[in-house]
């Protein structure tokens, strides 16, 4: 009998082309994602090379991150060397056949919410992107992490990567979350608790009541962001919630595929008894509303905490990061987050840009109007969401109510296009990295959920959502 074996080595293993040693394999890829800024070096070195793509059908590229979010029918990348990428990804795709959501493709989006839309992810996949935030795909039970440049490459060549392995680490969320509290709160939390660090060279995988209880597009969040802790991939087991996420996706599993599928993805969990080098627990009940108050996502406590002192960290390191963030922040130690003034708002990225946290916007906004002084942005994960979003009437609620309707992209996430924040402007943003200049040199981030993003957005500070709620 077989050793019990976890949810990831079970994907690698069924992926493995060769071991290369006790330590590396090379490990097939079944969908290799592309965007503009990743990939042209990556087609140059193939070309000297004079090698193709064997497999284009397996691989798929999409502008997103440079490209303007402008409410207009036709974009332009108008930035010079932003529009070369483009271009230039363009002129790739189409030698070698790959499939392209180019600039006014109206299935245009961010390719960790295109890919998952489409059908393009199934349980029991290895998905590569040039970007980090690819252990999204872990929601439905794939594992998908970001690779360099040169990967890329060696991806396109052969749909394969030489992989060094990972470690296992199991977080198990029980209890339910409170309400007014989300999955962006969760993975805050957790990431606050592990650090920025706490699971580098791990794979995690998410297990408990409340991560069953989470519907597919919040555990998108939750595995999307545990890179942010350090993690070189996330999994949650797929579950009936997620088969019938793909399924409704994907309508080339029928017949006898179809069952095929089905019995195959039954197996997609750890062993009873696999072994973890790490396990963390932790109960949903206790979970808040976070939002952070540094430059990094492991800085972040509930909107009822305060800032805290640097003294009071023992860690050397932690203490130096927590004064150089408050020095770029701007906050006081010891000050309270609920009531920090913002100027900006920005609903979008690949963590919370898909319906389902657009409809909780629209909620939490209801009748109200954005706050005087506030420029608050909404851009949709992908043209099939804006679609949706227009068709529910939230594009158009949430326009009366003062907010920018944008077309679909990256857009404020990264400050690579031309939504940039000015110097000193505070940001109250549903994105996944608060970095010194992440979204505009000078620019101060603080992370939340959409709900928080929508109550700063109307009040025009950091305020606890369920306070807000709680006074409708």
């Amino acid at each position: 009998m077989s050793a019990p074996r976890t949810l990831y080595r079970k994907l690698v293993d069924s992926h493995t082309v060769a071991a290369l040693d006790a330590q590396n394999v090379l490990l097939f890829c079944d969908l290799h994602l592309m965007n503009e800024y990743t990939s042209p070096q990556a087609f140059a070195g193939l070309h000297a090379a004079g090698r193709g793509v064997p497999v284009p059908g397996q691989n798929v590229a999409v502008v997103s991150h440079i490209i303007p979010t402008h409410p207009v029918r036709h974009r332009v990348i108008q930035d010079p060397p932003s529009a070369l990428q483009a271009t230039n990804l363009k002129a790739n795709c189409d030698r070698h056949g790959i499939p392209l959501f180019d600039t006014n493709d109206p299935l245009q989006g961010i390719e960790h919410v295109v890919a998952p839309e489409h059908g393009m992810v199934r349980p029991g996949m290895v998905i590569l992107c040039g970007d980090s935030h690819t252990t999204t795909y872990g929601a439905l039970g794939a594992l998908g992490f970001g690779i360099g440049t040169s990967e890329v490459e060696h991806v396109l060549a052969t749909q394969t990567l030489a992989y060094r392995l990972a470690r296992d680490m199991r977080i198990r969320v029980d209890g339910a979350l409170p309400p007014g509290t989300t999955a962006k709160d969760l993975v805050l939390c957790l990431i606050s608790r592990i650090g920025a660090q706490g699971a580098r060279g791990y794979v995690v995988e998410f297990c408990g009541a409340a991560i069953e209880a989470l519907s597919v597009e919040a555990r998108f969040t939750l595995c999307n962001m545990a890179v942010e802790a350090g993690a070189r991939g996330a999994l949650i087991a797929p579950d009936d919630k997620a088969v019938a996420y793909v399924l409704e996706r994907a309508p080339d599993i029928a017949g006898e595929v179809r069952a095929q599928a089905l019995a195959h993805w039954a197996t997609l969990r750890s062993d009873e008894g696999a072994p973890f080098d790490v396990e963390h627990r932790l109960d949903a009940a206790g979970v808040a509303p976070f939002v952070t108050w540094g430059t990094s996502p492991d800085q972040a406590v509930a909107v009822t905490g305060t800032v805290p002192l640097p003294q009071s960290l023992p860690d050397p390191v932690q203490r130096a990061s927590a004064e150089q963030a408050l020095r770029y922040t701007g906050l006081a130690p010891g000050a309270a987050l609920d009531g920090v003034p913002v100027q900006h708002v920005f609903i979008g990225s690949c963590t919370n840009a898909r319906i389902e946290d657009l409809r909780e916007v629209a909620r939490v906004v209801g009748t109200r109007r954005v706050a005087e002084g506030v420029r608050a942005m909404v851009v949709p994960g992908s043209g099939a969401v804006r679609r949706q979003a227009e068709e529910e009437g939230i594009a158009q609620r949430l326009q009366a109510a003062g907010f920018e309707w944008r077309q679909p992209g990256c857009s404020m996430c990264l400050a690579m296009n031309d939504d940039v924040l000015a110097p000193g402007q505070r940001c109250a943003s549903t994105t996944n990295r608060n970095f010194e200049g992440r979204q505009g040199r000078g620019a101060i981030t603080h992370l939340m959920s959409p709900a928080m993003a929508a109550a700063a957005a109307v009040t025009g500070r950091i305020i606890d959502v369920r306070r807000l709620e709680s006074t409708a």
